[in-house]
């Protein structure tokens, strides 16, 4: 259940949110982003395509994990590297152009996190940081999908299975996800290389491509945690 409420300075000053990482939240291991995260994300994981459960459609997403609930970046000290938007925002919503918060979520409450309100009624830089991210999101959403509808419109998608063994006899396969196509991206027309360059969509399908170089990496990083035993309990 959520319990939506347009953000208030007088009705919410005293309103905090426990905005860091936490299992509870960010144990996942793969998380919907849009393509201005591409560039933070291709250093450190891969970014490959899925498609929504609910709507069937495809979505950009980054790989965190290769478990269900494993986000390969989540420690006890903290996020590992870049977090994407669709975490950082927490419990905030936007409702047509004002942003609202779910206050029956169990990050937000009166007595631990970021402010919202300073005592004098202004806005903490915590929550103009959320209205930002917000602000970002909202346009990205919408050039994320007309990105993903150009790669399908050319036939530059393809799917791609992960199957990775590690040290402890396990296996993992992540199905259902899809990459770009490069024997199709070489076969484009110059017309339409030119199209995707001056869009640039070039650009994000070399990120894309780039990104899977980090599936090795992410499986020594989980090798090297099975190798440590249990991380320490989260305070």
């Amino acid at each position: 259940m959520t319990n939506i409420a347009i953000v208030n300075a007088q009705a919410h000053r005293d309103l905090q949110v426990k905005a860091k990482a936490s299992p509870a939240f960010d144990a996942k291991h793969f998380v919907a982003v849009i393509v201005a995260e591409f560039p933070l994300l291709a250093v450190q994981c891969p970014i490959l395509l899925s498609k929504d459960a609910e709507t069937g459609a495809f979505v950009c997403g980054a790989v965190l994990g290769f478990a269900q609930n494993e986000n390969l970046f989540l420690t006890p000290d903290g996020w590992q590297g870049y977090r994407p938007l669709t975490l950082q925002r927490g419990p905030f919503y936007t409702v047509g152009e004002d942003l609202a918060i779910d206050l029956d979520d169990a990050r937000v409450g009166t007595d631990a996190g970021e402010p919202l309100f300073a005592q004098n009624g202004e806005m903490t830089p915590y929550l103009r940081g959320i209205i930002n991210a917000m602000q970002e999101l909202r346009p990205g959403l919408e050039r994320t999908k007309r990105f993903i509808e150009t790669l399908m419109n050319l036939k530059l998608i393809e799917p791609i299975d992960i199957s990775l063994s590690f040290d402890d006899g396990s296996r993992h396969e992540l199905a259902n996800l899809y990459t770009i196509d490069r024997e199709a991206l070489r076969a484009l027309p110059d017309a339409a290389v030119l199209d995707l360059f001056r869009r640039g969509y070039m650009q994000l399908i070399y990120l894309m491509i780039a990104s899977l170089k980090h599936v090795p990496l992410m499986a020594e990083r989980k090798n090297k945690q099975l190798s440590t035993g249990p991380a320490p309990a989260w305070g």
